[in-house]
């Protein structure tokens, strides 16, 4: 049963990509959900028998890499961490599997969209199982793979080339930088599995390295490590200009990133390694500040985009950053509680507005829309559902976990923490507005579109409807039911799988803040949805306002900053260093090509000397031969 789980998705993956032919479309699409509906199912099943009932699972399939003192095992590991992360990943999947078999199922290449899927899922799957960080890294790199072959699946467009490599290349630094930490982990505790190293993390803490004539202690430096690894992954601050790019792919791809796969695995990554990170106030500091500042970048940037899958783009960023944050505060129980309450409401959000998009004839810009909410009346209703949950409407989903979240900055009872949670309460203030800016422009008020779109319009059929209601259930109730698993007073849930000090613990005392407190994000949030429903459309372009926007419409000029000063300077340099002086320089001169120009210059020179006459061949004979005689004599 365990096993089944990470072959079903394989297995979909290898016979939707090298049988489509005999398959058809149409045997594709129905191949692909129903092998991962039983995946589903199964990690329910496994839900329920390890996390409630304590029956973490282990298994080990043999050995995998023997060399001298590294031994790696392939095996896998079923904890309360693992069973959690595969309900909110097989969820998602399968009913994005369902999704884009109609959404894509015109295309003639939906059979290769249907494989990269599911390859997707099995990989996502092989992260959050492995029992060791090399099994880890082999799913790392494999939803970075699957997120580019995704991102350009449709590869005859320029831009959709584009995103794709920048989604590759910024991932490269968060790669690079885990497995430097791998590395520097096997250096120090001479193992790989997770067992050894969170047991013996303690007994390391005072440890030093010397790196670059300073020195570190080796749990800061590999939390350090692995924290940049997530910032790539999850589109923290300064690595997060690929996130909104990959909206080039199409929609049911950008639903599986933002939800469920792609952009959860540096959060994951944070909490799995929760026994080290916890031994790393500094770290923990960085994670607290860095966390709160994308989150609040994010949303800002949010309230100026006017592409309909870029605001939602961005605010899967900005919750990156709740999920981001609290894991300094080391709650990491509420980060997991957000990410997949999260993973809901953005994966409802994302598949409503392909519903949009599909609907407009592939139109993207909110400002040539309006007017659908008569057209479309439910994916009107799950998308202001969706939009509701994300901004912490009271009793949906999204007000369980990310108010907690702001509740524990502010219990910490530190400048951080104060700084933290205003920032968080703004924040919370910036994504009700552009939130509900999408509503009305898209729905509520008059069209801006031509007549010839506006009349083809009509709601989406029943099969992504299905969808719709599956996402919008767990949107409204998935906080209410596992509140009190997840963040309750009390709870074990998971006790074998996450780590926190007894003295980072504030979940207990959480509970008794006062309500003006706790009222304070809610009290925010409304006013963001009614100052949207007044100023949505009544934007003011001159003078500093003007200026501002642009700010805020250029990312900050965090973009431009890359491409001027970083991207163009390596270029630069590589050219004039790597390919010039080195590529063209050394290795073509002692080369072969530099070798096959020194015999044609010799050729070319002896060609002089051939003039006819006897007497001077015979000459040149006798020179050579005497030189041989004196060569070998000497």
């Amino acid at each position: 049963m365990f096993l089944n789980i990470i072959i079903l998705p394989l297995i979909s993956a290898i016979l939707c990509g090298l049988f489509s032919r005999q398959l058809g479309g149409a045997g594709v699409r129905v191949l692909s959900i129903h092998l991962m509906i039983p995946t589903f199912l199964l990690s329910l099943i496994v839900f329920w028998k390890v996390g409630f009932l304590k029956n973490p699972f282990y298994i080990n399939m043999g050995s995998w890499i023997q060399c001298d003192i590294l031994n790696v095992d392939w095996s896998f590991l079923f904890d309360s961490l693992t069973v959690t992360m595969l309900v909110v990943v097989n969820t998602v999947s399968v009913l994005v599997h369902i999704y884009a078999a109609n959404y894509m199922g015109q295309d003639p290449h939906v059979s290769r969209f249907m494989s990269y899927l599911s390859l997707f899922t099995f990989f996502m799957i092989i992260l959050v199982t492995g029992d060791n960080f090399l099994q880890l890294f082999l799913g790392w790199e494999g939803v970075g793979l699957c997120s580019y072959l995704l991102i350009n699946f449709w590869y005859t467009r320029i831009q959709a080339n584009k995103s794709a490599l920048k989604a590759m290349i910024l991932n490269r630094f968060g790669d690079y930088t885990l497995m430097l930490a791998i590395i520097l982990i096997f250096t120090v505790f001479k193992s790989l599995d997770y067992s050894v190293i969170f047991v013996l993390a303690p007994f390391f803490i005072k440890k030093t390295i010397i790196v670059f004539n300073y020195k570190f202690f080796f749990i800061d430096l590999i939390c350090f490590l692995l924290f940049i690894g997530a910032v790539g992954k999850s589109a923290q601050l300064g690595l997060h200009t690929w996130l909104p790019d990959a909206m080039e792919g199409p929609t049911p791809v950008s639903a599986l990133i933002h939800a469920a796969t792609m952009v959860t695995a540096g959060i994951f990554l944070i909490i799995r390694c929760s026994p080290l990170f916890e031994y790393s106030t500094k770290v923990l500091s960085i994670i607290v500040i860095l966390g709160v500042l994308t989150s609040f970048f994010a949303a800002t940037v949010g309230l100026v985009q006017n592409d309909i899958k870029k605001i939602i783009a961005y605010s899967t960023c900005s919750q990156l950053g709740y999920m981001s944050f609290v894991c300094g505060f080391s709650q990491y129980n509420v980060s997991l509680f957000h990410l997949s309450n999260h993973a809901f409401f953005k994966a409802l959000l994302f598949l409503g507005a392909g519903s949009v998009i599909h609907a407009m004839g592939n139109e993207q810009d909110i400002r040539r829309m309006g007017g659908l909410v008569n057209f479309m009346p439910v994916t009107y209703i799950v998308m202001l559902i969706g939009s509701l949950s994300l901004c912490g409407f009271p009793f949906l989903s999204g007000f369980y976990s990310k108010d907690f979240i702001l509740e524990v900055s502010l219990y910490v009872y530190s400048l951080p923490s104060f700084f933290c949670y205003w920032l968080g309460v703004i924040t919370a203030l910036f994504t009700a507005i552009y939130s509900f800016r999408l509503i009305f422009i898209v729905f509520l008020n008059k069209t801006n579109s031509y007549y010839k779109v506006f009349r083809y319009v009509h709601e989406s059929p029943s099969q992504m409807i299905f969808v719709f209601v599956i996402l919008s259930v767990c949107s409204i109730f998935s906080g209410y039911l596992t509140q009190d698993v997840f963040i309750g007073v009390g709870s074990d849930f998971f006790w074998d799988s996450i780590f926190i000090l007894p003295i980072n613990s504030y979940s207990i005392d959480v509970e008794f803040l006062p309500n003006s407190y706790k009222n304070i994000p809610v009290i925010f949030s409304l006013s963001g949805i009614l100052f949207s429903y007044i100023f949505h459309m009544d934007f003011i372009f001159n003078g500093n306002i003007y200026s501002f926007y642009r700010f805020l419409s250029n990312k900050w000029y965090f973009d431009f900053l890359q491409n001027e000063y970083i991207g163009k300077t390596i270029l630069i340099s590589a050219y004039n260093t790597f390919f010039k002086l080195i590529d063209k320089g050394f290795i073509e001169i002692l080369g072969p090509t530099g070798l096959i120009f020194s015999f044609y210059m010799l050729s070319g020179n002896l060609k002089k000397e051939i003039t006819g006459y006897i007497y001077q061949y015979f000459s040149i004979v006798i020179l050579i031969f005497f030189s041989m005689i004196f060569f070998f004599n000497s």
